[in-house]
């Protein structure tokens, strides 16, 4: 199982060169299979970043949302234990989004795709891949 960060998901859906070769290849082999995953949180973030202007998405963010679930990414849901889990990841930052797209990525055992340099050098028990790559 296979959780993109909000970025790599911009990356991923919009062709954006950022994404390196290896995680484009994760990322096909797990759609393929039914496992790449996005966090609801990360279409509350694309929602800020658009109406501040900070990306240009080419459709409205609830139909972005509605096309990214229809190619086959789950959605997963933040609940309680989500939740109660971010509030417990030592010495990571305190993005709140961040942290719940890290402790669903622990809960679910998923490896995470992000750049976020602060996640990726995070001492905490969590598997990663590094987007750029």
């Amino acid at each position: 199982m296979v959780l993109l960060d909000t970025h790599a998901l911009f990356w991923l859906v919009e062709g954006v060169d950022r994404l390196g070769a290896r995680a484009r290849r994760m990322c096909d082999q797990t759609l393929r299979t039914g496992t790449l995953c996005i966090s609801a949180i990360s279409f509350w973030e694309a929602a800020l970043l658009q109406a501040r202007a900070r990306i240009n998405l080419p459709v409205g963010t609830l139909k972005w949302r509605q096309e990214i679930l229809r190619v086959g990414l789950k959605e997963i849901s933040i609940d309680g234990e989500i939740g109660i889990a971010a509030t417990t990841l030592e010495k990571l930052h305190a993005d709140p989004a961040d942290r719940i797209i890290v402790a669903s990525a622990v809960q679910l055992g998923a490896t995470l795709v992000t750049a976020d340099r602060r996640i990726l050098e995070w001492s905490g028990l969590l598997t990663r891949h590094d987007a750029r790559t």
